[in-house]
């Protein structure tokens, strides 16, 4: 599934027949994937939200994680549209209409996951460095304002997918869905690809910043913060926060490095040299947006454990606060972190 310009190389009539076989097997897996990530992905994110959104009180994690899992679903959602396009050899059959929507969705889906994984992680880091201002106020309205600028900028930062993405008719009728970012019906004038690279590498740099960088940087020093404070005054009594905090930054890199590398190189190279970080950022795209929730219930828990556990008690443990503490603020700090780490783990 590509969020940019989807390519594993199409079938044409110039191939051999070995090179045929090869492609087409490449297809089918590709689309095996997407299909069995589809199903995986709407059973868990559908039990986790509909256990967040009906079973669970609202509470400023159980909010965010809402919404976290709210952007994993609208991004499964859309995989089976991508595998119908895979398995016809990148021929769109779709139209241009929702060549734009499906895509600029996704863009919202990829931006708003990414800045609530980063508003967790902020979240976190208060918890620990002010802890009577989170008491105070750390509010349900306060955080539902703080989502819904989330999406607001998510949509504002995909609205150019809806005028950059079109349909375009190549190899004697195949269609394609496509960034064209000439802005122009001509796509091979000298002139009007200068301006479109011109404008890609503006495009790949705001994506790579806003959606990757900059997150990145914030989760890492965040969490980085939170495991000296913990550390420091001994709020953590295990190691499983540490372990956690670490694997939520370590995966939040490996989910999304292999996406924009494969994008930035193919701004400056294409080929089938890169096939291989496509089907990279393919796989960890898939278990980012469809896998994780299901590793939320299992993060630092033996499987026995769990199968003998119902979800929904899991989930309450899982997102468990408790701000009526009687004013130990170490004692606060320590329980919140203790329960709502696990939690932040993606």
């Amino acid at each position: 599934m590509d969020r940019g310009n989807m390519t594993l190389q199409p079938t044409t009539g110039e191939n051999s027949s070995q090179t045929l076989a090869a492609v087409s097997a490449t297809h089918l897996a590709t689309a095996v994937l997407l299909f069995t990530t589809f199903l995986v992905g709407v059973v868990g994110n559908g039990l986790y939200l509909w256990v967040l959104g009906l079973k669970m009180r609202r509470t400023v994690t159980t909010l965010m994680f809402l919404h976290l899992v709210s952007s994993y679903l609208l991004l499964t959602l859309l995989i089976p549209f991508f595998a119908v396009y895979v398995l016809l050899g990148f021929h769109w059959v779709f139209g241009m209409a929702m060549c734009k929507l499906l895509n600029a969705c996704i863009s919202v889906g990829m931006f708003t996951s990414v800045f609530l994984l980063t508003l967790i992680s902020l979240d976190r880091y208060t918890l620990t460095h002010r802890p009577i201002w989170c008491r105070h106020h750390r509010t349900v309205p306060w955080v539902r304002k703080l989502v819904v600028g989330v999406w607001l900028v998510s949509l504002a930062l995909s609205a150019p997918y809806l005028a950059f993405r079109e349909t375009r008719v190549v190899d004697g009728g195949r269609i394609t869905c496509t960034n064209n970012y000439t802005l122009s019906g001509i796509w091979n004038g000298a002139e009007t690809q200068d301006q479109g690279r011109q404008v890609h590498l503006a495009v790949l740099m705001v994506r790579f910043l806003l959606g990757f960088l900059l997150p990145f940087c914030t989760i890492a020093g965040c969490y980085g913060c939170v495991g000296l404070e913990m550390k420091e005054k001994g709020l953590a009594r295990s190691r499983k926060p540490f372990k956690v905090m670490v694997a939520a930054v370590v995966s939040f890199f490996l989910s999304w490095l292999p996406y924009h590398l494969y994008h930035g190189l193919k701004f400056f190279k294409d080929g089938w040299e890169l096939d291989s970080i496509l089907v990279i950022y393919t796989l960890t795209s898939c278990f980012n947006a469809c896998f994780t929730p299901v590793l939320y219930l299992f993060v630092g828990r033996r499987f026995q454990q769990v199968l003998k556990t119902s979800l929904l008690a899991l989930l309450r443990e899982t997102f468990a606060e408790d701000l009526s503490g009687n004013g130990n603020c170490a004692c606060l700090r320590s329980q919140m972190l203790n329960n709502s780490m696990v939690s932040s783990s993606v």
